[in-house]
């Protein structure tokens, strides 16, 4: 395995990297798309159908568990192949399946069956273009000192889309109804699709033939992650940290609600403020990172990501102030995640070969999502055998604890980001 210095060359501004540039346009309008879908399809079931909460609870579902199910294997494949045919395929599939939804409606052949098996159909590829995108990104910047820019400019435009994305939703859900806000994503994955075709950089060729084997390939990912001295720490981190963070969200929704009193337009708000809080995050990332040590800024991010959800605990007095602190705990919390973020997105891809890309991130992506969803289900459990002000103080207390295993972290111990692997 050969190594390159990445810490040589002057770095330069993304902004003239015209095919990253398409690339990141096409992204961000695909994501204000999926924020319409996010609303569009629950409300379907909702309002189209007068759906009961476990038919929407199972739309959800579907929607996400494509992610333990196919993520390995899709990483297997993307690192077989070419990344931006398999973005192309994967965005034609999505905007073919969301636009069959208000058409399926307008000719009356919409059924629960039918909207449950488009919403399968639609995380599926979700998670092949996810995997496919975060592996095309290091071949379309080229200079590894790049690589957190893009991180950066790519979180920043998640975070924008989380905060302004549901108001946007809203509006069009009330205006075109349900079922027919689908055209604005179907749209936006046109838009991405065209924005991919203009790119013109060159991939490497896919390995040959003779060296593919199922077994062997996924294995050596796992591998290759748990046996990395810098990617094993991040791995094991990751179920337990989106474990703690959907246990918060999931029970803070029954807390505000019940506990707290508050109506559903206060909680968008104080959701609101934790995309807010990532999107400060990833943009302070430019100034923070290069003038402290990197092991540092890491664990003291993360660190807050973890004690943040503390300051939901002392939020009482008056409905302002309660929101206020609602709102601010989010937002501090969210601010330590989206710095977090940008760092550890950049040490996993300096820390792996662009053969491995795919299955690198094919297993984090299983552990991510497998932690948010035994989140959600203790979040259940939890709230269901104790009181809820009982509930949240386990859940945060839970959160906090988790600086101990981060204190014993060796990515805490780097001064630098390392040296790109090729």
């Amino acid at each position: 395995m050969t190594v390159v210095e990445g810490t040589s060359a002057a770095p330069r501004s993304l902004w003239r990297n015209g095919d990253f540039l398409k690339f990141w346009s096409g992204e961000t309008l695909s994501l204000v798309g999926t924020q319409v879908t996010t609303l569009a399809l629950p409300l379907t079931a909702v309002i189209y159908f007068d759906t009961s909460a476990e038919t929407v609870g199972w739309l959800r579902f579907l929607e996400s568990a494509p992610y333990l199910f196919f993520a390995l294997l899709f990483g297997v494949w993307v690192d077989r192949v070419r990344r931006k045919p398999v973005m192309m395929l994967a965005n034609t599939v999505r905007m073919l399946v969301i636009a069959a939804v208000p058409l399926l409606a307008s000719l009356d052949r919409l059924s629960v069956g039918l909207l449950l098996a488009l919403t399968f159909v639609f995380g599926t590829f979700s998670v092949l273009f996810e995997l496919s995108s975060m592996s095309f990104l290091p071949t379309l910047v080229k200079d590894p000192v790049l690589f957190a820019e893009a991180n950066r400019k790519t979180l920043v435009s998640r975070s924008a889309t989380d905060m302004a994305g549901p108001g946007l939703a809203g509006v069009l859900v009330g205006w075109l109804t349900a079922p027919m806000a689908l055209i604005v994503d179907a749209v936006s994955y046109l838009a991405s699709l065209i924005t991919l075709l203009l790119i013109r950089t060159p991939e490497p060729p896919a390995p040959p033939a003779q060296e593919r084997h199922l077994g062997r390939e996924l294995v050596e990912g796992a591998k290759y992650v748990f046996g990395h001295r810098l990617l094993r720490p991040l791995a094991l981190l990751a179920p337990i940290t989106n474990l703690s963070m959907t246990c918060v969200q999931t029970l803070f929704l029954l807390y505000a609600v019940r506990a707290k009193g508050l109506d559903a337009a206060a909680v968008g708000l104080i959701m609101s403020c934790s995309a807010a809080g990532a999107m400060i995050g990833a943009l302070i990332s430019k100034w923070i990172m290069p003038r402290f040590r990197i092991g540092l800024v890491y664990g003291v991010a993360l660190g807050v990501l973890y004690a943040g959800p503390l300051l939901l605990l002392a939020a009482h007095g008056p409905r302002p102030v309660t929101v206020a602190l609602l709102g601010l705990s989010f937002a501090i919390s969210y601010l330590g995640g989206g710095l977090s973020n940008v760092i550890q997105l950049t040490l996993r891809q300096t820390c792996t070969p662009a053969r491995l890309m795919g299955r690198m991130t094919a297993v984090f992506r299983t552990l991510l999502f497998g932690g948010a969803a035994l989140g959600g289900l203790a979040a259940g459990m939890i709230g269901g055998a104790l009181a809820l002000q009982t509930a949240m103080t386990v859940v945060v207390i839970g959160s906090a604890a988790l600086v101990v295993p981060l204190a014993l972290s060796p990515v805490l111990r780097l001064r630098h980001m390392p040296d790109v692997v090729s």
